[in-house]
C-alpha cells in the first residue's frame, strides 16, 4: 500500500470527521527535525505532510501524516541511514493526532496534546504550544514537538563512537485553510 492510500484511509477512518463540522485542510507544511552531535548539527526537512481537521460540538480533531523517507538532510547516505535507524521501511509514516477545544482555533497560542506514531512506537506529548496567526483565509501554525530517540526506542546513531544527542526536536510550520 502506498503512503497516499495509507493517509487517505487514515483520514477517512477518524470517527470525528462527520460532514457537519468545520473542516480544515493542510495547505502547506515544513517539518524539520534537528539532530545534534558534538562534531556537527544536522537538519532534515520535509514538505510532504498531509493533514485534515474537523471541529464538532466544541471539540477539534486533527490528523497529520508525513512519509519518513520525505525528510532530506542534504546527504543521501545520512538520509538512508536515518530510514534504516528509524525502521522507515517497516513503518513508512509518521502520524500525529491531536484534539483541543474549538475555541483554541482563534487563540494566538494553541496548547495541543499530541499522539505521535513513529518507528513503530507511540509517544504522547502534553500541552505543546503552537503559535497561531491568521492571514486572510489561511491560518499559520508554528511550534516545536520535543521528540527524543528514547521515546520511540530508536538506538542513537554514533559518529566516531559518540552517539547523537537523545533530543530530536521537530520544528513545525504549517498553513491550514478552513473549508
Amino acid at each position: 500500500m502506498n503512503w497516499k492510500t495509507l493517509i487517505a484511509l487514515s483520514l477517512v477512518a477518524l470517527p470525528a470527521f462527520a460532514q457537519t463540522g468545520a473542516q480544515w485542510v493542510l495547505q502547506q507544511s515544513t517539518l524539520t527535525y534537528h539532530m545534534s552531535h558534538p562534531m556537527h548539527e544536522v537538519d532534515g526537512t520535509s514538505h510532504e505532510a498531509k493533514g485534515k481537521g474537523v471541529c464538532n460540538a466544541g471539540q477539534c480533531d486533527f490528523l497529520i501524516a508525513v512519509p519518513v523517507k520525505s525528510f532530506n538532510s542534504g546527504d543521501t547516505n545520512r538520509d538512508l541511514h536515518m530510514l534504516e535507524t528509524t525502521r522507515g521501511a517497516q513503518f513508512p509514516m509518521v502520524m500525529v493526532r491531536t484534539k483541543f477545544p474549538e475555541e483554541a482555533t482563534t487563540s494566538s497560542t494553541i496548547y495541543a496534546d499530541l499522539e505521535v506514531q513513529f518507528a513503530g512506537q507511540t509517544a504522547h506529548y502534553q500541552h505543546v504550544p503552537f503559535q497561531r496567526t491568521a492571514q486572510g483565509s489561511d491560518v499559520h501554525i508554528t511550534g516545536t514537538i520535543p521528540l527524543t530517540c528514547s521515546d520511540f526506542k530508536i538506538d542513537r546513531p554514533s559518529f566516531l563512537t559518540v552517539p547523537i544527542k537523545n533530543e530530536i526536536p521537530v520544528r513545525v510550520e504549517m498553513t491550514w485553510r478552513k473549508m
